[in-house]
């Protein structure tokens, strides 16, 4: 039965058992860490042939006949590009190659539009009053940090399991000419693990915004990166924005992160020539050359985009099990209490759950009291402002089974303990 179906004294009884149980995880003296979103030790492993491709008596002529030890290709090799033009589903010739970080590259495509015009005839964003940047929430906290950073006024975006809401996307963008973007992250979505409908994604192309340099920054972050036999298909957003003539809209981003090495693997974007040739101007005063070495090694490790894809195989076969554990214990732990909601995805890094409303900050608190790191609440929302105080992100990728069990033990107590603390107004 529900706790909102409870008398006050069968939840005064259930609260007293919660607090029981609560003190008895305190004093197991836990440190476990669901805060963020890494890969486990067995899936770095994964990756450790890797650093045995390249070697003092290698080859390091690539296919542009350059040595990569050396300056030069500001866009990355060619092998590099045709790798990552086969994860985005882009040419090559619109990619170009960076370093270790997708996070970093953009980053510097905002700060290059803050000064630079995107569009001829437009002003470098700096330059514009009042500027707005569009964000799906719950969403990704350093995206939205970027923004704010660089002055923006952050819009939340409401979503559901179809995607942002389209509705309001099209009515903001259409009459506002100081909206110049939207965040999305559009294959299993950070934090709620959903894919874009095809729908969304040809609203998308069919934008016509009031501001001609709007841009819709798409972090293809967990494109490939699949826990369920039967996963999501995300719609070509460049290809559905050539049939509408706006292929400036979008600029694709990912790397190699959370396939290889955080931290040491390889980033890219994709965008329309026009884009490229702003982005380049900046990029070749900003660097000479990004690490030709790591995109060589790369490439010698996976060969081609099937080998990325059996790759990543190996590190479902890591990731489902851990997701199984957080889903069924929300399913035995919290579901009969009917205080919380959460979304079932079928890949990505993250699970979403919307505890009893006004309670997210408390659960967390209590979470960290019995020795459990979360995600700060509200992380998910513009200036960490969740209105309704309900989202919690679970980085479920890191800690070993057994120590995840038992945080996410900790974790629905903590959910519960703080319902009924709020139904009970204590």
């Amino acid at each position: 039965m529900g706790y909102l179906e409870l008398s006050k004294q069968e939840l005064e009884k259930e609260y007293g058992n919660l607090v029981k149980r609560f003190e008895e995880f305190k004093g197991m003296g836990l440190n476990l860490n669901m805060a963020r979103g890494k890969p486990s030790k067995e899936q770095l492993d994964f990756s450790l042939p890797m650093l045995d491709t390249i070697n003092s008596k290698s080859d390091f002529i690539g296919e542009d006949k350059m040595d990569c030890r050396n300056y030069g290709l500001l866009n990355g090799i060619t092998e590099c590009r045709k790798l990552f033009a086969d994860i985005l589903g882009v040419d090559a010739e619109n990619v170009i190659v960076g370093g270790s970080s997708s996070l970093n590259m953009m980053f510097d495509t905002i700060s290059c539009f803050m000064t630079a015009p995107a569009v001829e005839g437009c002003k470098p964003w700096y330059e514009v009053k009042n500027r707005k940047f569009l964000c799906p929430v719950p969403g990704y906290d350093r995206h939205f940090g970027i923004t704010q950073y660089y002055g923006f006024e952050l819009i939340p975006i409401p979503m559901d399991d179809n995607g942002p809401d389209m509705d309001m996307v099209e009515r903001l963008v259409s009459e506002d000419d100081s909206i110049k973007g939207i965040w999305c992250v559009p294959k299993y979505s950070n934090p709620a693990g959903i894919t874009y409908s095809d729908e969304v994604v040809k609203r998308f192309a069919a934008l016509k915004p009031a501001a001609k340099d709007f841009r819709i920054m798409w972090d293809n972050a967990y494109c490939i990166h699949e826990i369920s036999d039967t996963p999501d298909v995300l719609l070509n957003i460049m290809d559905e924005c050539k049939k509408t003539g706006n292929e400036d809209l979008p600029i694709l981003f990912c790397s190699t992160s959370k396939i290889t090495f955080p931290g040491a693997g390889v980033a890219a974007m994709a965008a329309s020539e026009n884009n490229l040739k702003v982005l380049r101007e900046k990029y070749n005063y900003e660097i000479i050359s990004y690490d030709k070495l790591n995109m060589l090694r790369h490439v010698r490790f996976f060969k081609d985009y099937d080998g990325v894809l059996k790759h990543m195989e190996k590190h479902k076969s890591v990731l489902k099990p851990k997701f199984e554990i957080v889903l069924d214990t929300l399913d035995k732990e919290l579901a009969p209490a009917d205080i919380a909601s959460w979304k079932k995805p079928h890949g990505g890094y993250f699970v979403s759950v919307d505890v009893f409303e006004g309670t997210a900050k408390r659960t967390v608190a209590l979470c960290k009291e019995a020795g459990v790191v979360l995600t700060c609440a509200g992380a998910t929302y513009p200036l960490g402002i969740d209105p309704k105080d309900s989202n919690i992100r679970i980085a479920p990728t890191f800690p070993p089974n057994h120590e995840l069990e038992v945080a996410m033990d900790v974790f629905c107590i903590c959910a519960r303990l703080a319902a009924c603390e709020k139904i009970l107004n204590k």
